[in-house]
């Protein structure tokens, strides 16, 4: 029996060290399936599941914990931001700029709710009650980089190795805190009565919108003025972009390329963006129905078809620059991205994952299928040298110091936001640089989670070491008190404000709040809550500032006031 007792005490054991991991995650993950009010957890309840192993004993060599929590937080926010990239910027333009306000916003109001706390439940003239309430803070907050941050200044102000030991404060305050989230976002819920099916609805209509949704239309050409003209001069007069992919003259079938020339009477197949079908209707002619295609198709043997964007040569091009009616004869009306349907514009960038509806004779249908590669078999392999090649651009970015006058130690956007913001700019801009960033939405999700867990599951062992103790000696319960303050009145206060007076959906000010507080939990409740990537977006909107300014404000806090 000597072995299994070894296994489970010999924290220097390699196989003890995978148990533990092993253990408290799938505990958590199991008990988080639990609902309490019609709630539950997720996932957060790794969190609880690793204190509990903390507070027995069941642990591993710090410096292990200290890896296995970073490396897992880096994976975790690295996978967020390659998902959200391609939208990131157009959701910034869109509400970005009030939703950073409102995330500084909630920062302030932290350092101010902290202050009050300070001030009305601490004796000011104890010189350890604040660096222990700044450790508060960040607990409450569940922001570790600022905790870290909040130590280097300490440790430059107390020279002489006296600096208070301020993750007491943060381990009091962390897992109530990462609840205190969660409760007060659910909270603006029922003060703002939100019913999530319509804030679902919302988001539908606006992915609608904000794509260019195809509109297929036959015409019958009457205006005068097209008569002689190609079609590239008809486009370029429009000003309008769309996609002729057939015509009928009398009884012949044409597949036209941009120098093909449109006749009175001719019976035109085109796809263009809903937005933009009324402008070509009214200066066409008149729609129609034409069963004369089907039979024209049939004879010519014309097809239509979906290809598959295999070939990461592809990656970035546009409909205009692979020249798909003048080289190939065929026309390209239509992509499908991730279950998005867009017009397929002339530049449009397309990336590879990407499903195009293709239009011609068979042979030249082909011809492109080849040409974009249709290997779906492919796409089953996530492409993992992007994956570290952004780790470590995104590490190295993390790292570099930003010195400011007056402060001992420089600032840096640390472990998380460094790789985040990475993976934000090879999501959008990857192509350029020749790196494939498509991954199957089944390997971004089992990678993002896995990175998740194993943060979780460490921060709740090593907070469980001295949790307890914290607690019950000393003003333990008092900082617990004063974290859950700090949690929720910010929240409170500005969720309200972003849902009653900005009108923000309410998936998107969860996914804000989550960001703001840097926290991966309340984003993981928020995605389990939300089928969109608007929890996602709201998180990465606001996270790179968010961390940035919870980093400054820790060392401001400490070198001026403590």
């Amino acid at each position: 029996m000597d072995w299994i007792i070894n296994l489970f005490t010999n924290s220097e054991s390699v196989a003890h060290i995978a148990l533990l991991y092993a253990l408290v995650i799938a505990v958590g993950v199991l008990l988080g399936k639990m609902k309490i009010a019609g709630i539950s957890l997720g996932v957060t309840f790794v969190l609880f599941a690793g204190i509990v192993a903390g507070h027995i004993g069941f642990t591993a060599p710090t410096n292990i914990l200290t890896f296995v929590q970073d490396f897992g937080l880096i994976l975790f926010v690295f996978m967020i931001g390659l998902q959200v990239g391609p939208g990131f910027f157009e959701s910034f333009r869109e509400g970005g700029v009030k939703l950073n306000l409102l995330a500084a916003s909630t920062i302030f109001l932290n350092v101010l709710v902290m202050f009050a706390c300070y001030y009305i439940f601490f004796d000011t003239s104890n010189p350890i009650n604040l660096p222990m309430m700044v450790g508060t803070m960040y607990g409450a907050v569940t922001n570790t980089p600022g905790l870290g941050a909040a130590n280097e200044a300490l440790n430059a102000i107390f020279a002489d190795g006296t600096a208070p030991t301020i993750a007491n404060g943060y381990a009091c305050a962390y897992p109530l805190g990462v609840v205190g989230i969660i409760g007060a976002t659910i909270a603006i819920r029922y003060i703002c009565r939100v019913k999530l099916e319509e804030e679902e609805e919302e988001l539908n209509a606006n992915e609608s919108n904000t794509a260019a949704k195809p509109y297929l239309m036959h015409l019958i050409v009457q205006n005068e003025y097209l008569s002689g003209r190609t079609i590239l001069e008809i486009h370029d007069f429009l000003k309008r972009d769309f996609v002729c992919s057939r015509i009928l003259r009398g009884t012949e079938l044409i597949i036209p390329k941009s120098s093909t020339t449109i006749e009175m009477g001719d019976k035109v197949y085109i796809v263009c963006a809903e937005a933009d079908a009324e402008a070509i209707i009214a200066f066409v002619g008149i729609k129609t129905v034409v069963p004369e295609f089907a039979e024209q198709e049939k004879t010519k043997q014309m097809v239509s078809k979906r290809i598959v964007i295999t070939k990461s040569s592809i990656n970035g091009k546009t409909p205009a620059k692979l020249h798909f009616s003048s080289v190939y004869g065929v026309n390209v009306t239509r992509v499908t991205r991730q279950g998005m349907e867009m017009f397929a514009s002339s530049d449009l960038p397309l990336q590879v994952g990407d499903r195009i509806m293709v239009v011609g004779d068979e042979v030249s249908v082909n011809r492109v299928a080849t040409l974009m590669g249709n290997a779906i078999k492919r796409l089953d392999h996530p492409n993992i040298a992007t994956i570290f090649i952004g780790i470590v651009i995104g590490l190295i970015f993390g790292s570099i110091p930003f010195a400011l006058p007056g402060m001992p130690v420089p600032l840096k956007l640390g472990l998380a936001g460094g790789p985040l913001i990475i993976a934000i700019l090879i999501g959008r801009y990857g192509y350029k640089v020749k790196l494939v960033t498509y991954t199957t939405t089944s390997a971004n999700l089992i990678l993002r989670e896995i990175g998740l867990v194993l943060f979780l599951s460490s921060v709740g062992i090593k907070a469980g070491a001295n949790f307890a103790h914290t607690v019950v000696e000393g003003d333990g319960m008092l900082y617990v008190l004063t974290g859950f303050l700090i949690t929720i009145i910010p929240i409170l206060i500005i969720g309200t404000i972003a849902r009653l007076r900005f009108k923000f959906n309410y998936f998107t000010i969860m996914g804000m709040l989550a960001g703001t507080y840097t926290d991966p939990p309340a984003l993981a409740y928020a995605n389990a809550s939300c089928s969109k990537d608007a929890p996602s977006i709201g998180y990465s909107t606001v996270y790179p500032l968010s961390m940035f300014l919870r980093i400054f404000a820790a060392q401001i806090v400490v070198l001026f006031f403590c």
